[in-house]
Formats: C-alpha cells, sequence, structure tokens
C-alpha cells in the first residue's frame, strides 16, 4: 500500500519544542531491558497518551525471556516492531506473530491476559509500545485486537524523499490502518533523508511528540538527537509541525499526536480506569479469575 507524491500538507505557523526527554532506563515483563520515554509524570500533559516504551538489542539476554502472562484493563497498547519477531498469545486462544514492520493493536478494554513471547534466539530486537487511554465509557468494552504486516500499513513517499508509514490517523491526504473517534490518534514513522523536510499538520489542542530513534532532527530552530523525544508546545496559533533532518544520513523518527480526553487518570500497574474504585474492581476481577474475556479479531 505504498504511494507517491500525495497532497501536500501547508503548515505556516509550526510549533516549537517545549522541551526535550531523555527517558528511563528500565526492564519490564521477564526482565527485558527499555527505555519508559513517556512516564507516568507526563500522562496528564501528553493525554491520551500513558506511556512509550522504546526497547532494542542484539543480546539475547536483554529481551529473550519476553512477557509472560500479563493483564490489562482500560485502555489500549499499540506495538510497532522494527526489528525481530514476537509472538502475541491471549486468554481466548489468539495468536499472532509481529515481525519487521508490524505493528499489533489491542483495545483492552474490560480486561485481556496475553504474553509476547520473542521468536528468536539471536540479532536485533527492535521496537515500540505506546499506550493510548480509552475514554470512560469505552473502558469496559468487549477487547479487541487486530496484527498488520508491514505490507498492511500505508505508506507514502514524499517529494523530499521522505517515506512514512500511516499506523494510525492521517498524512498528505493518506489514511491510516487505525481510526479513533474520540482520541483521534496520529501515529506516523518517518524515514528522512539527510536534509529532507517534512510537514504535517495538526489541530492546535491535539497533544504532540517527535521521538528520534536513528539520527537527529531539527523543529523550530532545535536540534533534538537519537534516543530524545521532542514535547511539542501546544500554541492556539499553531497550525501543524516541522522536521528537518540532521545533515549525518537517514533519519528516523516517530510523530505521535492525539486528542485530549481530559478525565481523571487513575493508574495501578497495568490497569487504568477513572477511579481508585474501579482499580479496585480490575484487581478484585483478576484475582478471581473474571478479567481474561474473549476478545473479537
Amino acid at each position: 500500500m505504498s504511494t507517491h507524491a500525495p497532497a501536500t500538507s501547508a503548515v505556516s505557523r509550526p510549533r516549537r519544542v517545549e522541551r526535550l526527554i531523555a527517558g528511563q532506563a528500565t526492564s519490564d515483563g521477564a526482565g527485558v531491558r527499555l527505555t519508559r520515554v513517556l512516564t507516568q509524570d507526563l500522562q496528564r500533559r501528553l493525554d491520551p497518551f500513558l506511556m512509550l516504551d522504546a526497547f532494542g538489542s542484539d543480546n539475547p539476554d536483554d529481551y529473550i525471556a519476553g512477557f509472560p502472562d500479563h493483564p490489562h484493563r482500560g485502555f489500549e497498547t499499540v506495538t510497532y516492531m522494527i526489528a525481530g519477531r514476537m509472538l502475541h498469545r491471549d486468554s481466548a486462544g489468539h495468536e499472532g506473530l509481529l515481525e519487521n514492520g508490524g505493528v499489533q493493536w489491542m483495545t483492552a478494554g474490560r480486561g485481556v491476559i496475553h504474553a509476547e513471547i520473542p521468536q528468536q534466539a539471536e540479532g536485533v530486537m527492535e521496537g515500540f509500545q505506546l499506550w493510548l487511554n480509552l475514554p470512560a465509557r469505552d473502558k469496559m468494552m468487549r477487547p479487541w485486537y487486530r496484527d498488520f504486516s508491514h505490507a498492511d500499513l500505508p505508506q507514502f513517499t514524499t517529494e523530499a524523499g521522505v517515506a512514512v508509514t500511516v499506523i494510525a490517523g492521517a498524512s498528505h491526504g493518506v489514511t491510516g490502518a487505525v481510526q479513533r473517534e474520540h482520541t483521534q490518534p496520529l501515529y506516523l514513522d518517518l524515514h528522512l533523508p539527510a536534509g529532507a523536510r517534512f510537514a504535517q499538520d495538526l489541530p492546535a489542542d491535539h497533544n504532540a511528540f517527535v521521538y528520534v530513534y536513528r539520527g537527529s532532527v531539527r523543529i523550530g530552530g532545535q536540534t533534538v538527537a537519537r534516543q530524545r523525544m521532542a514535547l511539542l508546545a501546544n500554541d492556539p496559533a499553531t497550525d501543524g509541525v516541522v522536521i528537518e533532518a540532521g545533515p549525518e544520513g537517514e533519519t528516523r523518527a516517530l510523530l505521535i499526536a492525539g486528542q485530549p480526553l481530559n478525565e481523571p487518570i487513575a493508574q495501578y500497574g497495568p490497569f487504568v480506569m477513572n477511579t481508585k474504585e474501579e482499580i479496585y474492581q480490575a484487581l478484585a476481577d483478576f484475582r478471581d479469575g473474571q478479567l481474561g474475556e474473549e476478545a473479537q479479531t
């Protein structure tokens, strides 16, 4: 699903960088080493996004144990594999294999128990997991998920040679693989040749950030180095963002934006609800074996 030279995106009043964030080295699952880029203290500022983890290593000891059975309730997970192979298995008996360039979009809703298991003993394992909040009205919806291979994801190349994968939302007239009415997420993977420029229109009231995972970029005169997240300032006078690649070779970056829900956030580990009482209920349901229900595909 790749196209060339689609409609241009005119941005006349681009956003600036509010601040740069390095992320925190941590581990999750059964000891998988990763960097937590979007941490819990940024959830209100980057509403509706709850978390972004970046993982990448060619040392199997850093990832081989994977993420054994664990629960989720109240939000969506978007797992994007840059390199490697990861098997998903859930409490409803569904399985899916994520490979290079593939995405799994899972809506945990009222509850699902799943595992993510590496399917390789050596080589590079690299990717991202984004947590996207659900509005209060949808937190107890029936779970859902879908796997997308790289070929399933809409892609295009701009006249400047920027290769864009549209995981969610829309860019330059190309509609992404997933749309969400209430959070309106935009999720782009950008591959920019040295010195190339990419413009993306953004609603002024949407929260947005850029994460650079190869090379470097400049946004509003501010350099954003590799493994840094640029939190984009909210300004009602702006209409988008302009990203310029550095001179050192191909740059790769994620551009993520969404409409804030402006609802209370109550989180306890893998449960994200609106009140403490709903968290207590999630814990009780998990304890009583009532959390993992069949998901729709």
